[in-house]
């Protein structure tokens, strides 16, 4: 099952709606379908220039490695100049810090990724993890 445009709306209305209730500080989404393509996106006012790259970032490494930036963040600190070599590998960027997740279909194939930035990382991934259930998807 491919990630379609509508679920990758309904997660970024979700996760605006998440960071809002939660008065989170403004975030930027990002969602990038199994291929990596741009699906949705949104940046809330009050981010700061580059806040949807970083959330970029955050969903490419993720759907790039086929692993949450979390867990990027994991390699990060055993493995560093692993982790600092996939910069040029990945010529869009990967950030290795919670706030990307992995989207999964009803039987867990992994179907796409989003990333979320400008509040503290872990309220970031909170906000998507909750968007892609109310989206009807797992992470």
């Amino acid at each position: 099952m491919a990630l379609k445009l509508s679920e990758a709306q309904a997660i970024v209305a979700a996760a605006l709606k998440y960071a809002r209730d939660a008065k989170l500080k403004p975030l930027g989404f990002v969602v990038l379908d199994e291929r990596g393509a741009l699906r949705a996106a949104a940046v809330e006012d009050g981010t700061s220039l580059a806040r949807w790259k970083v959330a970029y970032g955050k969903a490419n490494g993720a759907i790039s490695m086929g692993l949450s930036s979390r867990k990027l963040n994991d390699m990060a600190i055993e493995r560093p100049h692993f982790v600092a070599s996939l910069a040029s590998v990945f010529g869009e960027g990967v950030v290795p810090v919670p706030g990307g997740v992995l989207i999964l279909d009803a039987a867990g194939a992994v179907i796409g990724a989003a990333g979320a930035s400008g509040d503290a990382s872990d309220n970031d991934e909170a906000a998507l993890i909750a968007a892609i259930a109310e989206a009807g998807l797992r992470s």
